[in-house]
């Protein structure tokens, strides 16, 4: 039997939690790794707008979105009962003003933006979630679920640009939260490096 094809970039906070996802779920797959200077004709044809992750299920249904294939994945199999341990407005305010504000941040140069500005206006969203994990160990309790992995990678992809400004700011349980995620092996096994995926590769 044919199995889902997931299409990715390793980096890509998008990517990385419909792989989280996938993993959790122990959903059969196959990665196709994509390099975006040079994506293949075969992603193209599936989803013409080029962004990662795509997913091709075996009866051709095309799942674009991130937050669908993380669905999708979970209602496959939700071993630890991630659906149960979400926010949607959490998640809302990441991938909305957490995002515009991380990229205006982060590629400072190509928005033509006030980095300090924009890095301000994202602590601020991010103090929300300190705040929260001041009384509890996630995001929506005491264990993992769909709210943490939705935004764990954009929470680092945020540390990462400048770890010395973001270690001195006062966020110490997101902080703490965040290395959780970062050394599981849940996330050293989704972040495992792939060749890129070549049509005539076995």
């Amino acid at each position: 039997m044919a199995e889902p094809i997931l299409y990715s970039f390793r980096r890509c906070p998008y990517a990385m939690r419909a792989r989280m996802a996938l993993h959790i779920s122990e959903t059969s797959h196959e990665v196709r790794e994509v390099v975006l200077r040079d994506k293949p004709d075969a992603l193209l044809e599936a989803s013409p707008k080029g962004t990662v992750p795509v997913m091709v299920l075996p009866d051709g249904t095309v799942l674009e979105e991130s937050l669908d294939i993380m669905r999708w994945s979970l209602e496959q199999n939700d071993a630890e009962g991630w659906l149960k341990r979400t926010d949607e407005g959490l998640i809302a305010a990441n991938d909305g003003p957490f995002k515009h504000h991380l990229d205006r941040y982060k590629y400072a140069t190509r928005h033509d933006s006030d980095p300090e500005e924009h890095r301000a206006a994202a602590r601020a969203i991010l103090m929300r979630l300190q705040d929260r994990l001041a009384n509890q160990a996630c995001l929506c309790g005491d264990r993992r679920g769909l709210a943490d992995a939705a935004i764990f990678p954009f929470v680092r992809q945020f540390a990462h640009t400048d770890r010395e400004w973001f270690a001195a700011q006062p966020l110490p349980d997101l902080a703490k939260w965040l290395e959780g995620w970062k050394s599981s092996d849940l996330f050293k096994a989704i972040m495992v490096k792939r060749d890129q995926w070549k049509p005539d590769a076995a």
